[in-house]
């Protein structure tokens, strides 16, 4: 039986005591640093042959000056973690730490660790950023990791103890026919959101969380014209399509110390307004960033953004209270006018509520929703794609957008294409 857990704890805190005594830089003074430690990892052995405080001498002295060291000075034991690109999420509650796989599986790790120490790794991922998290700014979220990744982290008293999500950003170019082979859409459908993204349209994506809402948009970007002034605004980051030289990214800044120097969502959706965008892009609608997009729509411009929603026509409604959070003096009825009437489709996805083991979880489109002109004060919707339930064939309905939209999308599209043979199959674009 071994006390290796408690002895490389013990050996962790006396060397950060000491590195924090000497004022060493983890980052770049990595050989001192490492000194330190395997001084530290060399006194408790000392003192565990003497049979001091009941300590037993380790096993492997060379191991456990490596393991420190990757701690102090990389990501412990979520160091491999991060650096396998197949890993999507990673989640800290505590002293715990689970992962998702690249076959979308939930995986706990192995390898013991403390709350203590996945704090300082939370730290050490924020140390590169201008963010942070104590006690007056209990909530972060920031991009690490070299931005190929987003950290969400809650501390008390917001939470009962540390918790975090770290989430990978794909590192493959997602685009209509990636996730044609993924599932996710028929040859037909990435077809039509293909001609949709063509023309000056404005596309709602929904679906509960990990449904692929983030990579649908990246899909839908990737299609826009090559000479569409695109503006990207989000809270943190994660689209990473490239764009015509006239287009450009935003993020969000929170407030700094002194309370000062925040950069709202909706402040940026109003900045961009001014840059006569052809397409206004919000990486995940939330808040009174929605109210802006009614004027976005009123200035003309299209726009594409997620929001969290168990269904298109929940989409809509998520979306219509969202713009309500503003507290501007406006109805709900015209909110709901105002939108009926500017935005097009809906594309509503969903995935696996479970995995089963050698099970990789399914995420695909469920809907594809053609809004109409409403006399009325309320959405009016035509299904134009429809899958009964994952695993089930995305199919279209035989509806068509109506004839004003679908001419304004067929205008837009090159010769030799239209909507109708698109949906068919007569031609395929991509």
């Amino acid at each position: 039986m071994t006390a290796a857990p408690n002895a490389y704890e013990a050996i962790r805190q006396r060397s950060l005591e000491r590195i924090d005594a000497e004022k060493l830089d983890p980052n770049h003074d990595v050989g001192r640093i490492n000194g330190v430690v395997a001084n530290a990892v060399d006194e408790y052995q000392a003192l565990a042959h003497q049979g001091a405080h009941g300590r037993r001498a380790l096993r492997d002295p060379a191991e456990m000056v490596r393991r420190v060291l990757r701690s102090i000075t990389r990501f412990g034991a979520l160091t491999d973690l991060f650096e396998r690109p197949e890993i999507e999420e990673v989640f800290i509650e505590g002293d715990r730490v689970t992962y998702i796989d690249g076959d979308g599986r939930l995986q706990s790790l192995t390898t013991p660790t403390s709350e203590d120490e996945n704090a300082q790794v939370v730290s050490r991922l924020l140390a590169a950023t201008d963010r942070h998290l104590d006690t007056s700014s209990p909530i972060v979220q920031a991009r690490v990791l070299d931005d190929s990744a987003r950290l969400t982290a809650v501390i008390p008293p917001i939470s009962d103890q540390l918790s975090a999500t770290v989430r990978r950003y794909a590192l493959r170019r997602e685009n209509l026919s990636f996730l044609v082979e993924k599932g996710s859409l028929t040859p037909q459908a990435a077809g039509f959101l293909w001609a949709v993204m063509k023309a000056n349209t404005s596309v709602l994506v929904s679906g509960p969380p990990g449904a692929g809402k983030t990579s649908m948009l990246s899909a839908l970007l990737d299609s826009s014209p090559s000479n569409h002034c695109v503006r990207c605004v989000e809270e943190v980051r994660e689209l990473h399509v490239p764009l015509s030289p006239n287009s450009s990214y935003y993020e969000a800044r929170p407030p700094g110390l002194d309370g000062r120097g925040e950069v709202t969502l909706r402040s940026l959706v109003k900045l961009v307004l001014a840059m006569r965008p052809d397409r206004i892009v919000v990486g995940e609608v939330r808040a009174a960033e929605a109210f802006e997009l009614t004027r976005a729509s009123n200035a003309g411009c299209g726009f594409a953004c997620t929001i969290h929603a168990n269904s298109a026509r929940d989409a809509l409604n998520a979306l219509v209270n969202a713009a309500l959070m503003a507290g501007e003096n406006v109805t709900e009825e015209v909110v709901r006018k105002v939108f009926s009437s500017t935005i097009d489709f809906v594309v509503h996805l969903d995935r696996d509520a479970t995995t089963y083991e050698g099970q990789t979880m399914r995420r695909q489109t469920m809907e594809i929703l053609a809004i109409n002109p409403s006399l009325h004060d309320d959405f009016t919707t035509e299904p134009l794609f429809h899958r009964e339930e994952i695993g089930r064939p995305l199919q279209w309905t035989g509806q068509m957008p109506n004839d004003a939209l679908t001419r304004r999308i067929n205008a837009a599209l090159p010769a030799g294409f239209d909507v109708r043979a698109i949906c068919d199959g007569t031609v395929t674009p991509l």
